[in-house]
């Protein structure tokens, strides 16, 4: 990679504490995406949250190419949810748009994570509508670059998280 990835894991005296990590590039950003793509599995509820422009659609382009689906990866906030097939459905939604999480729920989301992978961007204004077991991608801007952080509130992406997260040195 041409850019630089860190890993910073929780706090030793907090284990739900986020593993997070320092991505220097948008390419750093779309391979921790990557990542997350080869792993994830029908179901699954990836909820991005994080400025404009911080590298939500960068990260699910990433996830796309992980997962093997067709089509090229664009911001659906005009158009609410895309829908890429491949060996495992990605339904890339942006709730930015949304006025509430009834909306989402009226768009399909329920049947979009029967079906398939959900990454849903602009998650934390729908927050209601999420399952208990969303996996969070919290993208932020810091210094040259990105912090990208995960966490959920159940075990079930426990393992994920470190498979995502191990790229490098700890900080």
């Amino acid at each position: 990679m041409a850019g630089t990835m860190t890993r910073q894991a929780g706090r030793e005296d907090d284990s739900k504490a986020p593993a997070s990590v320092f991505a220097a590039t948008p390419d750093d950003t779309a391979e921790l995406g990557r990542r997350l793509g080869e792993i994830v599995a029908a179901g699954d509820c990836i909820a991005l949250c994080g400025p404009l422009g911080a590298g939500k659609t960068c990260f699910v382009s990433g996830l796309a190419r992980g997962m093997e689906v067709e089509g090229r990866v664009a911001s659906p906030s005009f158009i609410v949810m895309r829908q890429h097939p491949g060996p495992v459905c990605l339904y890339h939604a942006d709730a930015y748009r949304l006025t509430d999480a009834r909306e989402l729920e009226e768009a399909g989301f329920d049947e979009w994570l029967e079906e398939g992978v959900v990454a849903l961007e602009w998650a934390d204004l729908v927050a209601e509508a999420l399952p208990p077991d969303a996996l969070f991608v919290r993208l932020e801007y810091e210094a040259e670059g990105r912090r990208i952080a995960f966490d959920s509130a159940g075990p079930r992406h426990a393992e994920t998280i470190e498979a995502v997260t191990q790229c490098g040195r700890s900080e």
